[in-house]
């Protein structure tokens, strides 16, 4: 049995003060909870008063996404020490919104702002692989556009990240990541990937892990669901045979709703 795995994913939102006030009302509406794993992913500036605010308690942190490269002349990066140091177990690799690929458009992001958001099927394998490395836990995201779902190439795409972003691994070394299933054309944008599409493709993902490492390795990797999840339908998404969980965004940011995304989800 797969243990539930529940992380907010809180995205550029909250200064250190706001994500030690979620903390303090959080932990006690979540507190002697079993049956499911919690995160939180805050930004950068708040991950070291997160881990604080959440010490001794059932909920874990993890950071937004960090580099490859252990040091070096990279302003403006972190590395994957700095990202352990702080005291996080988990990383966001690859999540849609890092690699430019948006669910609403935004007015004035042109062509040539988007490439400030650089992941790419390359960097989301090395950032991965660095995590491991460090014992941090990646949550690698995968998922497809409106546009390349109504081509009729959703599989493709998920499938083609999925194997990218695993690519040189070992058999041992793939059941230390969480593969999160988040349809660009779902986040931020109130729809939902009806419940039995996304488990379809969730089992895509794990028929695609079991390819790379084998039947056995991909019956213990944890598959989540991302995409305007809320309390009113995690039920029925945690439900599914292969959602293991969800990376939640917007739902994520308030502790009452988030606390009812974890409860629902415990076994």
């Amino acid at each position: 049995m797969r243990t539930p795995f529940i992380a907010g994913n809180w995205k550029m939102n909250k200064t250190v003060g706001e994500a030690i006030a979620f903390v303090d009302e959080f932990r006690g509406l979540v507190a002697g909870v079993a049956g499911v794993d919690i995160a939180l992913c805050p930004a950068f500036i708040a991950l070291e008063a997160t881990v604080k605010a959440t010490a001794g308690t059932n909920i874990a942190v993890g950071a937004q996404g960090m580099f490859w490269k252990e040091s070096g002349a990279y302003t403006g990066e972190v590395s994957p020490s700095m990202v352990k140091d702080v005291g996080c177990k988990y990383v966001i690799i690859g999540h849609s919104e890092r690699r430019g690929r948006f669910g609403v458009p935004e007015a004035g992001m042109t062509e040539d702002l988007l490439k400030v958001f650089g992941d790419t099927d390359a960097s989301v394998n090395v950032k991965s692989s660095a995590a491991l490395q460090h014992d941090l836990t990646p949550i690698i995201c995968v998922g497809e556009t409106l546009d390349e779902r109504q081509a009729g190439n959703a599989d493709a795409v998920v499938q083609s990240q999925v194997r990218a972003a695993l690519a040189g691994f070992t058999a041992d070394q793939v059941p230390g990541v969480v593969l999160a299933y988040e349809p660009v054309w779902a986040i931020g944008t109130g729809e939902t990937c009806e419940s039995n599409e996304a488990n379809r493709v969730c089992g895509l993902i794990r028929q695609t892990i079991a390819a790379v490492a084998g039947p056995s390795v991909a019956d213990t990797v944890r598959v989540q669901y991302g995409g305007s999840v809320k309390p009113d339908n995690i039920e029925e998404l945690i439900g599914k045979s292969d959602i293991d969980g969800a990376l939640v965004g917007g739902a994520s940011l308030k502790p009452d709703s988030f606390a009812a995304l974890v409860k629902a989800s415990a076994l």
